[in-house]
């Protein structure tokens, strides 16, 4: 009898000494061929995009419609946005514009507000996997993100907004970016992009991204997807989120290719930051895998640019009357701010105003 326990106890510890010892290997059966070139990092792109990645936080719509906000100069000068969609329902916030130096149309999404950003981030670490991604062969998703992009105002809005500047701007590239629950809101952009309007130069970066899926949805993700950068920082907690359970792959949320993980090294006034450009797993154990996630204040600041609202707009609505006339809301009071882009955007300044 002991001989036999002793075999079986033999049995579960080689299994488990197997699986922690593996990576799952999903295959997906879709219609889109595999492709197993991942994205090249670009740096300078990734400066600018953050750019819009902390833009798109603006509460005051007057300023982010016409780009004369304090986040909206540097290196996206001269970007005019198409459509501004404000989810007020949910608390969400994208917006859509045509950025002339990069030729691409530049999409960006909201992240979480920073009042409630601890309890988000607490609420991340309880999560379990709880939707099925339709269409794919046992791809789970968080319903949370995935809700949040396709059963709101954004999605239509936002599709809307790119055939319009498709029609007058012809084939141009199309880039995705945010950051946080912005930057899981844009890979579910990017993903729909390429499924509902059939584009093919769709690029996708975010920063600070938590984990959207399983290793399933993520192999899915980037056969169809494959231009993805996901920038982390650090030792910034929320790309470490939903957990990922290295013993449990099938079961584990899982994040999809390729991270850049930026970290500082040197001591004192002698210390530069790092871009390392991370494996084709999604889960290099060499990158911020390697550090414990345990800070928000990396989450917050990507290349120096801070992320997140104005303490002093705590994330509220401001808006000049003079803009009514270029919105309309739903039902629920969901707000869509447009214009024709083949007219100049309205110039408004309210310290102008004011003076007159």
């Amino acid at each position: 009898m002991g001989t036999r326990t002793l075999l079986i106890v033999g049995v579960f510890i080689s299994l488990f000494a197997f699986s922690s010892c593996r990576e799952l290997n999903v295959k997906v059966k879709n219609k889109h061929k595999q492709q197993h070139q991942f994205a090249s990092y670009n740096h300078t792109l990734a400066r600018i995009l953050v750019q819009y990645a902390s833009a798109v936080y603006i509460s005051d719509l007057t300023e982010l419609f016409t780009w004369t906000c304090s986040r909206c100069g540097g290196l996206t000068e001269g970007f005019e946005i198409i459509e501004l969609i404000v989810d007020v329902q949910h608390c969400l916030q994208a917006f859509v514009g045509v950025a002339a130096d990069l030729n691409a149309i530049v999409i960006a999404f909201r992240g979480t507000q920073e009042t409630s950003i601890q309890n988000w981030v607490e609420d991340l670490y309880w999560k379990q996997l709880d939707s099925d991604y339709p269409g794919v062969d046992d791809a789970k998703v968080h319903h949370g993100f995935y809700s949040a992009y396709h059963n709101t105002s954004l999605k239509p809005g936002i599709l809307n907004a790119v055939q319009e500047a498709k029609e007058l701007y012809g084939d141009i590239q199309i880039m995705v970016t945010g950051h946080s629950m912005g930057g899981a809101m844009a890979a579910f952009c990017g993903l729909d992009l390429r499924l509902s309007l059939g584009e093919q130069n769709v690029q996708v970066l975010t920063f600070g991204q938590p984990r959207i899926g399983n290793a399933a949805f993520a192999s899915y993700y980037s056969q169809v997807v494959p231009n993805t950068i996901r920038v982390t920082n650090g030792h910034d907690v929320v790309p470490h989120l939903p957990p990922y359970y290295y013993y449990f792959p099938q079961k584990t949320y899982h994040h999809f290719p390729r991270e850049v993980w930026l970290y500082n090294i040197g001591f004192g006034s002698l210390i530069y930051t790092v871009e390392k450009v991370c494996d084709g797993s999604g889960e290099d154990p060499t990158c911020s895998r390697s550090v414990s996630g345990n800070s928000i204040s990396d989450h917050l600041t990507y290349y120096g640019v801070h992320m997140g609202c104005d303490a002093s707009s705590g994330c509220k609505i401001i808006m000049d009357p003079r803009v009514v006339g270029y919105g309309k809301t739903d039902q629920e009071g969901n707000l869509i701010l447009s214009r024709d882009p083949s007219r100049s955007i309205l110039k408004l300044k309210t310290d102008e105003s004011s003076s007159s």
